[in-house]
């Protein structure tokens, strides 16, 4: 690397089997126009190219500052937390490997966290694309950043810049989540006091496969929904706590019974054979009794006189 300077942005980019969208995340970061960013990749127990993929990257851009880390298999918030451990620039900027950024992201975001001092975070709107040719992308508004707002929908993109400290003082992402870890870490940030800003421009370009979007799947899954409240006490209402407490009892439960169940039937195998065994024995000692009961009553019936034989005593 050709560059000595520390890099003012890290942009942290998990990667989990997208290795044929992981050139189009990298691509995206060399055409900013905003220079002094590093690229950390986090290969999260790939089966596929990933890590091939990355490595003839960064061979093709050695002036680049773009380091892989590789690990086994733990999830997305892990796999962040990794890269923003190993990170050396003072703003953080996390990106999915099959998604992307649009050329002036880093400069716009940077330029207002420079300049404002009370703000720590700054999100942005985005475009939604898909890998149909034929289908323009969409673009997706978020209001103005509120933080009675967050409590009640995700109102800011995972892919936004913050500051380093934040994640520190956060603790960074929740690795028991793997669907609405931002959400999540957001608010953990506005419980500490962190600050956000909003900047009403496409500046991110997010992927919308099969499974629907990120944010989507965060606000209709009512167990996130419960685990982010559980996570953050303070900041819900009694009921809503209540609730979410119910919902994850109940869950862990069932998870519970699943899991007991099969080793309960396979401890007892051995007792229910015998009692299997003991049961049709009894079945097969009481089909013989009524066999032989049968015989007797028609013994006994072929020994009764009949009526008209009997002989009187006389009086």
């Amino acid at each position: 690397m050709s560059d000595s300077r520390e890099p003012v942005v890290s942009v942290v980019i998990p990667c989990y089997n997208y290795g044929c969208y992981l050139p189009q995340a990298l691509n995206s970061v060399l055409g900013q126009t905003f220079g002094e960013w590093e690229i950390v990749i986090v290969d999260d127990g790939s089966t596929d190219d990933s890590s091939a993929v990355a490595r003839d990257f960064i061979d093709r851009h050695p002036d680049r500052r773009i380091r892989l880390l590789q690990q086994a298999n733990a999830g997305v918030s892990a796999a962040r937390n990794a890269g923003v451990a190993a990170a050396a620039g003072r703003y953080i900027l996390p990106l999915d490997a099959d998604d992307a950024i649009g050329p002036t992201m880093l400069e716009k975001t940077t330029a207002v966290l420079d300049a404002e001092p009370d703000i720590a975070i700054v999100s942005t709107d985005l475009h939604v694309f898909t890998d149909a040719e034929d289908v323009p992308p969409q673009v997706l508004s978020f209001p103005p950043y509120s933080r009675e707002l967050l409590l009640q929908r995700l109102i800011m993109f995972y892919c936004s810049l913050y500051r380093r400290e934040v994640w520190e003082a956060v603790g960074g992402y929740d690795e028991h989540m793997r669907v609405g870890e931002d959400w999540d870490f957001w608010i953990g940030c506005a419980e500490r006091g962190f600050n956000a800003h909003h900047i009403a421009e496409p500046l991110f370009r997010a992927r919308n496969k099969d499974t629907g979007l990120h944010v989507e799947a965060a606000e209709n899954d009512l167990t996130v929904r419960a685990r982010i409240v559980a996570n953050h006490p303070a900041s819900f209402k009694p009921l809503t706590l209540a609730w979410a407490q119910a919902l994850l009892q109940q869950e862990q439960d069932a998870c519970r019974l699943d899991a007991r169940v099969p080793d309960e039937i396979l401890s007892r195998a051995g007792e229910m054979d015998q009692f299997l065994r003991v049961v049709m024995d009894l079945q097969r000692m009481a089909r013989q009794q009524h066999y032989h009961i049968k015989r007797l009553e028609k013994a006994l019936a072929d020994r009764a006189v009949p009526a008209s034989r009997q002989v009187t005593a006389p009086v």
